[in-house]
C-alpha cells in the first residue's frame, strides 16, 4: 500500500473515539479522516468521506453496528469494517456482525472510560492494515450455501480432521460445515482466532446452522465421529488418543505463543498422536500460525489442505504453507468440503 489507509472511527463514547483516534494515529500508514457518534452519522460520513476502513462499535443508539453493516452491503464499494466491541452480551451481536460482512473483531479490554483502552492499540492497528489490504470482493462474498456432500461411512486413511483459521475464518468455517454431512465418519477439531468470550456463542450458532454437532471444547471431552469441537479462546487445545476415543486436552503451555489457542499446538499434538491419520485444513487467516503444525503433520505422513487465495479474506496462513511446499491440495471454500471427503 503506497497511500495511507483512510479510517473513520465510529463509536458513541467520546473517550473511546479519542483513544481509537490516538492509537491509530501512531502508525504512519494510517490516517484517521474523521469520527462518527452513531450509525446514521457514520453512513453520512462514509458517503462523503469514502474511508477505506471503519472501526465500528456495535452497541450504539439509533442505528447500531449491525444496521450499519446491513446498509453497507447495499453499496458497490463499501469500506471494510473492523469491530471494536465488548464480550458478554455483545458476543452474539459480534458473531452476527461477522456473518454480515465485518472483517474482524478487536475486543475492548474494559467498558469503562479508562486508559486500559489503549491496550487494544497494537491489535487494532494490525487488523485495520490487514482489512485495507484484503480484497473487497472477497470480503463481500456471501457465505456459500451449497448442498451437503456425501461422505463414506468409514474413512479409509483418516482418523481425525484438524482445522485452523483466523481472519475471515468464521464465515469460511460456516460455509464449510454447511457442506459437510452430519454422518461425517471422523471427529473434527477446530482452532479459530477469536477474542475471549466469543467461541461459545460462535459454536452455538454453527450447531444450529450445520448438519454436524458443534460445541465449544471442554477439557477431557471425547472427540467422536460427526462432531465438531471449537477450541475455547484463551487456552491451547490439544488432542490425545485414549484407549478407544480421542479426547481434548487443555494446556496453558507454551505461554510464548502469539495466539492462544494456537493452530500449531493443535496440529502438532494431532500429528504426534495420530501420525498419518491426520488431515489438516488451513483456511483464511493473517500470519503464519499453522505453518509449524503443518510441517509436523507432513513429517508424520499426514496431509494438509489449504484454502485458495480466490476465496480467502486474507491468504496469509494458507500462503505460507503453500510456499513451504507442505500443501497436499489447494481449494476455494465452496470446494473444500468435497476435497476433505475425497481425502478421507
Amino acid at each position: 500500500m503506497n497511500e495511507r489507509v483512510r479510517v473513520l472511527v465510529v463509536d458513541d463514547s467520546a473517550f473511546a473515539r479519542k483513544v481509537l483516534r490516538e492509537v491509530l494515529g501512531t502508525d504512519s500508514r494510517i490516517e484517521v479522516i474523521g469520527v462518527a457518534r452513531d450509525g446514521l452519522e457514520a453512513l453520512e460520513k462514509i458517503a462523503t468521506m469514502k474511508p477505506d476502513v471503519i472501526t465500528l462499535d456495535l452497541g450504539m443508539p439509533g442505528l447500531d453496528g449491525i444496521g450499519v453493516l446491513e446498509a453497507l452491503r447495499q453499496r458497490h464499494h463499501p469500506p471494510r469494517a473492523v469491530l471494536v466491541t465488548m464480550s458478554g452480551p455483545a458476543t452474539a451481536l459480534g458473531i452476527e456482525a461477522l456473518a454480515s460482512g465485518a472483517f474482524d473483531i478487536v475486543r475492548k479490554p474494559t467498558s469503562l472510560a479508562t486508559d486500559r483502552l489503549y491496550e487494544l492499540g497494537g491489535e487494532l492497528v494490525s487488523k485495520v492494515l490487514a482489512a485495507a489490504a484484503a480484497s473487497p470482493d472477497v470480503v463481500r462474498l456471501p457465505v456459500a450455501r451449497t448442498s451437503a456432500v456425501e461422505a463414506p461411512s468409514i474413512a479409509k486413511s483418516t482418523d481425525i480432521v484438524v482445522i485452523g483459521a483466523s481472519t475471515g475464518g468464521p464465515r469460511a468455517l460456516a460455509a464449510l460445515l454447511r457442506a459437510l454431512p452430519g454422518h461425517f465418519p471422523v471427529p473434527i477439531a477446530v482452532v479459530i482466532h477469536m477474542p475471549s468470550g466469543y467461541t461459545q456463542t460462535f459454536a452455538r450458532r454453527l450447531d444450529g446452522d450445520s448438519n454436524c454437532q458443534v460445541s465449544e471444547a471442554r477439557d477431557g471431552a471425547a472427540l467422536v465421529a460427526g462432531s465438531v469441537t471449537i477450541a475455547r479462546a484463551g487456552v491451547h487445545m490439544k488432542v490425545a488418543r485414549g484407549d478407544d476415543t480421542p479426547y481434548v486436552v487443555f494446556d496453558d503451555q507454551p505461554t510464548s505463543s502469539l495466539h492462544r489457542p494456537s493452530v500449531d499446538e493443535l496440529f502438532v499434538s494431532a500429528a504426534k498422536e495420530f501420525g498419518p491419520g491426520v488431515l489438516g485444513v488451513v483456511l483464511t487467516g493473517m500470519g503464519d500460525d499453522g505453518l509449524a503444525g503443518a510441517r509436523a503433520i507432513v513429517e508424520a505422513k499426514g496431509r494438509v489442505l489449504v484454502e485458495a487465495a480466490s476465496s480467502c479474506v486474507v491468504h496469509g496462513m494458507p500462503r505460507v504453507i503453500l510456499e513451504a511446499g507442505l500443501a497436499t491440495g489447494e481449494f476455494p471454500i465452496d470446494e473444500m468440503a468435497r476435497a476433505i471427503v475425497d481425502h478421507l
